[in-house]
């Protein structure tokens, strides 16, 4: 028998496990999730705080901040203020945009406005209202807190021009966003003004774009064209418009003379006065003109400053002050009037001295030329100021006062229409239409009675009856004559066949005596007037039988 064996027992030896592909999947998947995270904490922003009065239209984790419609940062989070009187928006900006959150840069939020100037955002109604973003300057201090505007500034960084600093004596429909007008074209607009003080002027802000701004020298007019401006003066009736947004939000506009376009462009601190219309800007800054004073008396209702003065019906010039002064010397109220001539206007070369001027003036004086008020307008009342040639005037010469030189006057109103008129409504007044009237009623009452009366009616009453006498008289002739008249043509028969039978016999009786024997004669003159005899019955006849009645009333035209 055989002796069995125990089994062999296997000896145990290490495996070694392999890596498995599938790991791969979770470890890039790690990965990517890293480089995400470092790549999106790299590319992240800074976190910026703005201020503003409502988040209407603002969401949390949606509303963007975009610049020229690309997105640049996102709105994380929203709450009020301490005092609850704003919002602060917590946003957090891209990378690539950080350098540009410094001083300077503005936000605000876009959403559909309705102005008189223009219409905006109209996108946000379908995409949502979003947080535009301006850029400040690299060179400035960077800013993490901003407050944001309540409407879209003016200007941009990115867009060239200058803003400029205007003052006006009144507002008037200026406003933010007012344009400015070059030669009716819009080149910049009205940023901001300053709120007024008591005395004083209004300061405005106005941006004016590339290449504009160079237009502008330090001897620039700008002027209010706000509105329609109407006026009705001595020159008739002017309406003027700038254009339809000038008419509703008010505008500015400016120009520079021909001789300023050479000097150099305005300082910083360069402030410009609005005028109130273009033709108190040239009389206020036109750097030639000559000023003058005069005296006038009477009244001078309707003359104030902006008055044209003309010479020979051309406006020369512009009153520039009208005012009232007591005269010691003479004990009496006068009215001192200046008055700004432009040379150019009369061809005289700016630039003379002032002995040339005064020398100019005085002949113009000997010449018998004195300034005169007159009417303007007959319908306003306003009057001008006339440098012209007068009739026999007084003797009369020129001086000066405070550097001006005064030029005589032939006082107040002595040319005035509407005092000729008044002069007449006066002598109208003192017309006695009462008493005509009274005597028209009078005299009228008077005819009415004599027509009235009875010996009025006593005569047409005998006027009937003898019409109707006349009446049976004709008709009593024409029944009479009728027998006379149907027997005249026969008569007329008649005569023609005793014409015919004497012309047969004298036919006879030329065959027995000469033609030339003086029976022959004397019997041709016979039948002519029994011919013509014969020719005048039938006329009669004729006439008669058309117009029976000629035999009471004779023959008529």
């Amino acid at each position: 028998m055989t002796e069995e064996l125990p089994p062999e027992i296997a000896e145990a030896r290490p495996h070694r496990r392999r890596f498995s592909w599938i790991w791969l999947i979770p470890i890039a998947a790690a990965a990517v999730t890293l480089y995400l995270g470092y790549n999106s904490w790299q590319s992240r922003g800074p976190l910026v705080t703005i201020d503003f009065a409502s988040a209407d239209g603002m969401t949390a984790g949606q509303t963007q901040v975009r610049y020229k419609s690309v997105t640049v940062g996102t709105v994380e989070s929203i709450r009020l203020t301490e005092d609850l009187s704003r919002i602060t928006a917590s946003v957090r900006m891209q990378r690539d945009v950080g350098d540009r959150l410094t001083q300077g840069a503005q936000f605000w939020v876009v959403r559909p406005r309705l102005t008189a100037g223009n219409i905006s955002g109209l996108e946000t109604i379908v995409s949502g209202a979003y947080i535009e973003f301006d850029p400040g300057p690299v060179e400035a201090e960077e800013q993490r807190s901003f407050k944001g505007l309540d409407d879209p500034p003016g200007v941009r960084s990115d867009e060239p021009g200058r803003v400029f600093t205007l003052q006006t004596p009144r507002l008037g429909a200026l406003s933010a966003g007012s344009p400015v007008f070059f030669r009716d074209v819009v080149v910049g607009e009205v940023l901001s003004y300053e709120p007024p003080k008591m005395d004083g002027l209004v300061t405005l802000r106005a941006f004016i774009r590339a290449p504009y701004e160079s237009y502008v020298r330090p001897g620039s007019r700008f002027w209010n064209t706000s509105g329609i401006s109407v006026n009705l003066g001595a020159d008739g009736l002017k309406v003027e418009l700038e254009s339809l947004r000038a008419a509703l939000t008010g505008g500015v506009a400016f120009n520079t003379p021909r001789e300023l376009r050479d000097e150099p462009a305005p300082g910083d601190d360069a402030r410009f006065f609005v005028h109130e219309s273009l033709e108190a800007a040239i009389s206020a800054t036109s750097a030639d003109r000559l000023e003058f004073l005069t005296y006038l008396d009477g009244n001078v209702r309707g003359l104030a400053a902006g008055a044209p003065v003309e010479m020979r019906g051309i406006r020369i010039g512009t009153v520039t002050r009208v005012e009232l002064a007591y005269d010691k010397a003479q004990d009496r109220f006068v009215v001192p009037v200046r008055l700004a001539i432009e040379p150019r206007h009369i061809s005289f070369p700016s630039g003379r001295p002032p002995e040339e001027i005064m020398v100019a003036a005085a002949r113009l004086v000997q010449q018998g030329h004195r300034v005169q008020l007159r009417s303007g307008s007959l319908l306003t009342g306003q009057k001008v100021l006339s440098l012209d040639r007068a009739d026999n005037p007084p003797p009369a010469e020129i001086r000066q006062e405070d550097g001006l030189i005064v030029l005589p006057s032939l006082g107040g109103d002595s040319d005035d229409i509407m005092a000729a008129a008044s002069a007449f409504a006066g002598k109208l007044a003192r017309f006695p239409l009462d008493e005509i009237g009274a005597n028209l009623n009078g005299a009228l009452a008077a005819v009415n009675g004599l027509a009235g009366g009875p010996e009025i009616r006593q005569a047409m009453a005998s006027l009937s009856g003898a019409l109707g006498q006349v009446q049976e008289l004709v008709r009593k002739a024409d029944g009479g004559l009728t027998p006379l008249l149907r027997r005249l043509p026969q008569i007329a028969d008649n005569l023609d066949q005793a014409m015919r039978s004497a012309n047969t016999a004298i036919t006879t009786l030329q065959r027995s005596y000469a033609g030339d024997s003086p029976f022959s004669r004397n019997l041709d003159r016979t039948l002519q007037q029994v011919a013509e005899a014969a020719r005048s019955v039938r006329l009669l006849a004729d006439f008669l039988e058309r117009h029976p009645e000629a035999l009471i009333r004779g023959r008529t035209e």
